[in-house]
């Protein structure tokens, strides 16, 4: 028996298509891509423009939020929908709201453990610790969106994407 028929037996059919080890490769390429805009914005926003980490933290995330949507649409789940504008915006608005989960889950591990554990960490004057809690948060939330963004927004287990 193989690796994809034991899958098949126990991952439900609906479900199959997030086990696609090609799409999650260019989920996972598009998660890197935003993680660069995320952490970029977010060490410049607290290393030059001297917002708190907090704050600059929601952010970096809808910065990446907004470039892994684009990247997304037309890479990773192209062909998945219409591309009207409608459809697009539709897709867009869920989009955001099927990542507030992700979101949340990075928020939250961000600054809770940013601001619990202190780790002098500075190199060349930027606050490494700030990158290193920004990542592992980021690692988590991607795991999360994957699974939702593939059946809510994207829709991939259905037979008619539509929108």
């Amino acid at each position: 028996m193989t690796l994809d028929d034991r899958l098949q037996a126990v991952v439900p059919e609906r479900f199959e298509e997030l086990a696609s080890a090609v799409r999650f490769g260019q989920f996972v390429s598009v998660g890197a891509v935003g993680a660069v805009f995320d952490v970029t914005t977010l060490v410049l926003l607290t290393q030059v423009a001297g917002l708190s980490a907090a704050i600059a933290n929601v952010a970096s995330i809808e910065t990446a939020i907004l470039v892994m949507f684009a990247v997304n649409e037309h890479w990773t789940f192209a062909g998945e929908g219409a591309m009207d504008v409608r459809s697009v915006g539709r897709r867009l608005l869920r989009s955001h709201l099927v990542r507030a989960g992700g979101s949340t889950i990075q928020y939250v591990l961000f600054v809770a453990v940013f601001y619990t554990v202190t780790v002098d960490l500075a190199v060349a004057g930027v606050d490494l610790w700030l990158v290193v809690v920004k990542g592992g948060a980021i690692g988590v939330a991607m795991l999360v969106n994957y699974v939702f963004e593939s059946l809510f927004t994207w829709r991939v287990h259905h037979d008619d994407p539509g929108e």
